[in-house]
C-alpha cells in the first residue's frame, strides 16, 4: 500500500501536465472547427482549468483513501499480533503432551 500510495501521489502532477500539453496541443486546431464542433471545442477550453482541478481533486482523494487503507491495515496487523501474544503468554504449555513420530 505504501508503494501505491507514493506512486498515486506522484501522478496528479502527471495528469496535469497532461493536460496542459493536450490543450496546447489542440489550439492550433481551434480554427478548423464550426458549428457543434466548434462550441464543444470552446466548451472544453473554457473548462479546461475546472476539470484539471476536478481530476486531480479526485486523484488526491484516492491517494488519501490509500494512506487511510495503509493505517488500517498497519493497525489490524499490530492489534492481531497483540492478541496473540496476550493469549501466548496466558497458556500453560506444561500439561502438553508433545510426541515424536
Amino acid at each position: 500500500m505504501v508503494d501505491l500510495t507514493r506512486h498515486t501521489g506522484s501522478r496528479g502532477d502527471e495528469l496535469v501536465s497532461l493536460i496542459k500539453m493536450l490543450i496546447a496541443a489542440a489550439e492550433p486546431l481551434a480554427g478548423r472547427f464550426n458549428g457543434a464542433g466548434k462550441a464543444a471545442f470552446d466548451r472544453f477550453k473554457e473548462h479546461s482549468d475546472q476539470i484539471t482541478a476536478d481530476l486531480k481533486g479526485h486523484l488526491n482523494r484516492v491517494n488519501t483513501a490509500q494512506a487511510g487503507l495503509e493505517n488500517a491495515f498497519g493497525g489490524g496487523d499490530h492489534e492481531m499480533a497483540d492478541g496473540a501474544a496476550r493469549k501466548m503468554a496466558g497458556a500453560i504449555f506444561d500439561g502438553s503432551k508433545f510426541r515424536s513420530a
